[in-house]
């Protein structure tokens, strides 16, 4: 498989290592030195390409894959608050994007058992839900795409939440918000989401279920980048030869 990687920083290398030793090609890197004279012909080398990039930078690099005709598999959150007018754009050209907050294959099992957590609480009103998540200082958006879709998996099996909420941050450096947060429907309550930023920390969320009795916590931590990359590959191996929008909800379905 060749590979462009759009964005090639700490993920973009730890992908690119991984696709070597499995005998992929990197036939294209870009970054903030190169981006403005990459045009659709040298992305078209492609089979498919890997996008880490910024949230700016996103939306641009999904259009470069559209006129190259490469399907694109996309990391970078920050800009889901565009993603119905791109995918639109995508069904139009008839191209093809993989999206998600979080490729780790554990990370989406998580958000099912979140799910299903909602589902089975939602018969016991007493339990007030929260989600705290915690990343490396380079991180610049909050809340988190992976604690976005946490709280939003939650409240999708519990009638009484229908939204998440960005409670506050914790970070020395200055942080951007990530997406839009939807308005609760009437009587419904939004999961409060504190971000922190801290150090080395590749990810960590929390979902937190508390009553006056007792507290459940689910929790995945990520021990290194590497689970992220990996589903990032399977992605684009998935996307080969299709058309339309994907996230790992498709995937995990395969």
């Amino acid at each position: 498989m060749k590979i462009a990687l759009l964005g090639y920083g700490k993920m973009g290398r730890v992908i690119e290592g991984l696709a070597q030793a499995a005998g992929d090609e990197i036939v294209l890197r870009v970054d903030e030195s190169n981006r403005g004279d990459i045009t659709a012909a040298d992305l078209a080398k492609a089979d498919v390409a890997i996008e880490f990039s910024r949230p700016e930078a996103a939306p641009g690099n999904i259009d470069l894959a559209l006129a190259a005709g490469v399907p694109i598999v996309v990391g970078t959150t920050g800009w889901l608050a565009q993603l119905p007018a791109i995918s639109e754009k995508v069904v139009a050209a008839e191209g093809a994007l993989f999206w998600a907050s979080n490729f780790s294959v554990g990370v989406n099992v998580f958000f099912a058992a979140a799910k299903q957590l909602g589902q089975l609480l939602g018969q016991y009103p007493g339990y007030a839900a929260s989600v705290e998540e915690i990343h490396h200082l380079q991180k610049l958006d909050s809340p988190s795409g992976t604690a976005i879709t946490l709280a939003e998996s939650f409240a999708a099996g519990n009638p009484a939440y229908g939204s998440w909420s960005l409670d506050r941050v914790t970070s020395i450096v200055p942080q951007q918000n990530i997406a839009p947060a939807a308005a609760p429907a009437n009587g419904e309550k939004a999961v409060p989401i504190h971000s922190i930023r801290e150090e080395g920390v590749p990810g960590t969320h929390l979902l937190t279920l508390s009553s006056g009795v007792d507290t459940i916590e689910l929790k995945h931590t990520a021990h290194s980048r590497e689970g992220f990359a990996k589903g990032a590959l399977v992605a684009a191996n998935f996307l080969r030869d299709k058309k339309g929008v994907f996230t790992m909800e498709d995937l995990l379905k395969h």
